[in-house]
């Protein structure tokens, strides 16, 4: 038995969130501003070469184990189906050739799908991972990337943007810029000090909702399509923001940053409704006046985690702020790998 693991990083996104998603970075261009954390998805692939061919997957955050045992078992209904995408998509136990292995996955992540940090495509992208490894394919991180986007975005229509898989695959911190024809990750290097400061006066708030971005973001198409005016100067003025805080990030003007967080939240408010709402406001609210200097939710909007930037003399402060008002400050650390995978010697 032949034994695999790989992880993918979450990611907190800085700026630009929202303009990776189509039909924004095929008629303007997109941008993002984005930074892995030390929370991951993690999947462990089992290989017994038997012939036969069959499928389990056991999703540890869903408490749920599936079976296939042929390809025609691999229906879409809402269970794990990201999974059976990817199974369609990569067909690694069957087809082109392949041996019929049958396959145990394993898959579970460190935080909640629905929480704004990319959980979904983050897992896709270590499923992908873990079956490259199998595999033995020489793809590179924009091709792993791609290939989540497919399986997320292409096979299963779901709806949403590039970032996620891209941060998953490169890790650390990425200026991301998108077109009709293709994608480009500036990798940063930002100075060590920098990184320190900016991890010590981040604090990470779970509101202690979950949401299906989904809806959200076809609304957000939905009005962009239709060319509503706030919607298409949010997204505007939220694309130049992710260049003026990779530019602040480089120069190490924090302080700003920090402001430049509190400005893309009033813009990403007015891409569509139902991206805050009072739970959301209060939160935030409280944060300010406990002196938090910027801040914005993650993700698509309407629950999952706030980013805060704060002065370091205030971020006790701010914690207690948002904890005494319903929310829960997560640790983190900020994490500069991408997708990794390895192989591990089978119990004797």
């Amino acid at each position: 038995m032949q034994i695999l693991r790989s992880k993918a990083p979450l990611r907190i996104s800085f700026a630009g969130g929202g303009t990776d998603v189509s039909p924004y970075p095929e008629e303007k261009g997109g941008a993002v501003l984005n930074c892995t954390i030390d929370k991951f998805a993690y999947v462990t692939l089992e290989v017994v070469p038997d012939g036969a061919g069959a499928v389990t997957v056991e999703s540890l955050d869903y408490n749920m184990t599936l079976n296939f045992r042929r390809p025609s078992d691999l229906v879409y209904n809402g269970d794990l189906d990201v999974v059976k995408a990817a199974l369609k998509v990569l067909r690694p136990n069957g087809g082109d050739g392949r041996k019929k292995d049958s396959l145990r996955l394993f898959l579970h992540s460190d935080a909640p799908p629905g929480t704004g940090l990319g959980t979904s495509s983050t897992m896709c992208v270590a499923l992908v991972g873990a079956f490259q490894h199998y595999l033995r394919e020489p793809w590179t991180s924009y091709e792993v990337a791609e290939l989540a986007y497919r399986i997320e975005r292409v096979e299963l229509g779901l709806k949403g943007g590039r970032q996620d898989q891209y941060a998953a695959a490169f890790g650390g911190f990425n200026f991301i810029e998108f077109t009709g024809v293709k994608t480009i990750v500036n990798q940063l290097r930002i100075d060590p000090e920098v990184v320190n400061e900016l991890a010590y006066r981040l604090l990470l708030c779970y509101t202690g909702t979950s949401h299906y971005s989904n809806d959200i973001i076809e609304r957000q198409q939905r009005s962009y399509s239709e060319k509503r005016i706030d919607t298409v100067t949010a997204l505007d003025a939220t694309k130049q923001l992710a260049i003026d805080m990779k530019n602040e990030l480089l120069r190490g003007n924090l302080d700003e940053m920090g402001r430049l967080l509190d400005e893309g939240w009033q813009h990403k408010k007015q891409f569509t409704e139902g991206i805050s709402n009072e739970q959301i406001d209060t939160l935030y609210s409280r944060a300010r006046e406990a002196g938090a200097i910027g801040g914005k939710i993650l993700g698509a909007g309407g629950g999952g985690y706030i980013l805060l930037f704060c002065d370091f003399a205030r971020r006790a402060k701010v914690a207690a702020a948002v904890q005494a008002a319903g929310g829960r400050v997560t640790d983190f650390s900020l994490e500069t790998e991408g997708l990794q995978t390895w192989s591990v010697l089978p119990p004797h």
